[in-house]
């Protein structure tokens, strides 16, 4: 059989997220960024909103989701994002965001994340990183669904963006112990298996609601200095040294880092096609789950973009958000 050719764009890995957007108009668009409030998902917003688009920034901290919002609407013309709050890894907040919202969605940019430093778990006993980086945009997601419907029938489709990363390379998912209650915990393993995830549900999401106009991709953004390391362990901030001195990555701006779920967002080459995974702004060739980080740091592994995997994590994610 030959292989499927891999979906590519004018875009590269220095290319902005202005750059992606440059003649694009988003004027009636409604988005919502998770994370909006620091690094790539402030940038991401506000190159959303610099092309019209009415984008709600969905934050854990308001105080500074208002501040970014001030910044933007200063740099484009008082349209000013609207800021609510979320806190992935908190239930009762992300049922009030859905609830509250009204009308049609047209992206659902699930940029927010957390790394932690050591074992953290929810209330219900969920590994914290797990829990935040999919679950909640799992249980952010599914609640949308009607309101992304709507945003499909209306502008002849509605794409779904989730952040995923290079460090999906580390764990496919263990089905067997999610939360780390047997194994020995290893917070980049756990991360790792998040990021997976993230794209897994890329990967399912598309099968069930494509027919709905509804699409999902995956992104890695690609080695951002953001607030999100704040709480590397020494190792996983040597390990990165060590990647980025052996050439594996080099650091983006933050400008550079947000083109890629741009491209997920408004590309036409994504428009009706989901369950990729991007890469510098193009579809990432996969390499085998044995590949070795070092040879392979632009890929993505096949447990990320298993369909037998990804219907597996949708239907124990709906499980656990039924408890």
């Amino acid at each position: 059989m030959t292989p499927r050719k891999l979906i590519s764009t004018p875009f590269t890995s220095s290319s902005t997220a202005d750059e992606v957007l440059r003649g694009v108009d988003l004027t009636g668009v409604r988005a919502i960024v998770t994370g909006g409030s620091s690094g790539i998902g402030a940038e991401t917003a506000r190159a959303l909103t610099s092309a019209g688009a009415e984008v709600t920034l969905a934050v854990r901290n308001t105080t500074a989701g208002d501040a970014v919002a001030e910044t933007i609407a200063k740099s484009t013309g008082e349209i000013r994002p609207r800021v609510a709050r979320l806190d992935l890894a908190d239930r009762s907040t992300v049922t009030r965001f859905i609830d509250a919202w009204n009308g049609p969605l047209h992206l659902l940019i699930n940029n927010a994340g957390v790394v932690t430093g050591g074992l953290e778990r929810t209330r219900e006993g969920w590994e914290l990183q797990f829990a935040t980086n999919h679950l909640g945009h799992f249980a952010l997601a599914t609640g949308l669904h009607d309101a992304l419907a709507l945003g499909a029938a209306d502008r002849d489709g509605a794409r779904i963006v989730s952040v995923s990363s290079t460090a999906h390379m580390r764990s496919g998912i263990d089905f067997d112990d999610l939360h780390f209650e047997r194994r020995s915990y290893d917070p980049q393993i756990a991360y790792a298996q998040s990021k997976t995830a993230n794209s897994l549900f890329a990967v399912e999401a598309t099968s069930l609601w494509a027919s709905d106009g509804i699409i999902a991709n995956a992104v890695n953004p690609g080695g951002v200095a953001t607030g999100l390391q704040r709480n590397f362990t020494a190792q996983q901030k040597a390990s990165l040294d060590a990647a980025e001195a052996a050439g594996i990555f080099t650091y983006k701006t933050v400008e550079q880092g947000a083109a890629t779920s741009i491209v997920a967002a408004v590309a036409p080459e994504f428009a009706h096609s989901g369950g990729h995974y991007l890469d510098d702004s193009q579809e990432a060739y996969t390499v085998p789950d044995d590949a070795d980080l070092a040879q392979h740091p632009h890929g993505v592994k096949e447990w990320a973009l298993d369909p037998t995997a990804a219907k597996r994590l949708w239907t124990v994610s709906t499980d656990l958000l039924r408890v």
